[in-house]
């Protein structure tokens, strides 16, 4: 098939680099067209995945346009952050038959829309759309190592078709109609990444991280299934498996924001020496929006959201949570 990724980041390199791996015509948009050109001739991302060839098969383009014509399906991986700018450039070029797959993550700020509803909203009304979330670091999927996917739609024929873009070789792409669940397991557990990042960062252990992550996980199946979620698809690749893979693989960019935090440095300059997107930094503002809507208890997220937002020190952060009211582990 022709397959469109748009954004060449890291996650969008990785899923191109895959998709033509799988054999499939594929095209990648930078907006930038020097960048575009450079990387077409250097044929690598040497800004975000330095060493890894890009398959024949994959070109690079500034033209959204030519990018997208007769695109069977289009994935689309830029910042959430950027989603509505480039959503609406893209509006007008795709083909109404093509299968659109969110690779972003997160939740608006103000809005609390999850990805997929503002490409439902900016889309033409019957645009095919599909979610994908899961445990899969970029630099892995681009160097072919074993990765577990999950794609979510409420269109099954959809849901077949993006996966058929991207099954192929060590990377497997299961399947699910619970796009909300999906949604919130690969949003919210960069928050709790974060978390478990200012844990480490300050020396307290083993033990803390794994309270932060099971407890994590409790937050986000809450107000998962509060707005609809299936308290199974938490427990998968979108919930657990994400948020393991996030909370203590040293490829996390959210990880390695919250170990800077626990280290006594400040988030402008963490941010700085990233030089990428940390997609859980936006994310603690809606996501403590989001739980105040919903009337959900999720009290790692609002003390992650009061050190980014209200410069709360790290220690009264960890001394606050260990010193919550003690209560039953379900309720």
């Amino acid at each position: 098939m022709n397959l469109a990724v748009i954004g060449a980041g890291s996650w969008g390199t990785a899923l191109a680099i895959q998709g033509a791996r799988v054999g499939h015509r594929t095209r990648m948009w930078d907006h930038n067209p020097e960048r575009a050109a450079v990387l077409n001739a250097t044929r690598e991302n040497t800004r975000y995945l330095p060493g890894i060839e890009f398959p024949e098969n994959l070109e690079v383009d500034a033209d959204l346009a030519m990018v997208v014509d007769q695109a069977d399906v289009c994935i689309e991986a830029v910042p959430s952050v950027s989603l509505r700018e480039v959503l609406a450039l893209l509006a007008r070029h795709l083909d109404p038959r093509a299968v659109v797959v969110c690779a972003t993550k997160g939740i608006e700020v103000d809005t609390l829309l999850t990805m997929d509803e503002i490409l439902a909203a900016g889309l033409p009304k019957g645009q095919p759309l599909v979610t994908l979330g899961g445990p899969s670091f970029a630099k892995e999927v681009a160097q072919g190592m074993p990765t577990a996917v999950v794609v979510a739609s409420h269109d099954r024929e959809a849901n077949q078709r993006a996966a058929a873009a991207l099954h192929g070789g060590f990377f497997r792409v299961y399947d699910t109609d619970d796009v909300i669940g999906v949604e919130m397991g690969a949003a919210l557990k960069n928050v709790i990444a974060i978390a478990c990042g200012v844990s480490d960062g300050a020396g307290l252990g083993t033990n803390a991280r794994a309270a932060l992550i099971t407890r994590g996980l409790s937050e986000i199946s809450r107000v998962a299934t509060r707005r609809g979620g299936n308290p199974l698809t938490l427990m998968g690749l979108a919930g657990l498996g994400d948020l393991v893979l996030t909370c203590t693989g040293d490829l996390s960019r959210n990880r390695r924001v919250g170990l800077g935090l626990g280290r006594g440095n400040k988030l402008a300059d963490i941010l700085t020496e990233l030089g990428q997107v940390a997609e859980g930094v936006v994310t603690a503002q809606s996501a403590h929006q989001l739980a105040l809507r919903e009337g959900v208890a999720m009290p790692i997220t609002e003390q992650v959201y009061r050190m980014l937002y209200e410069d709360k020190p790290v220690f009264e952060v960890l001394r606050d949570l260990a010193g919550r009211e003690r209560r039953s582990e379900r309720g």
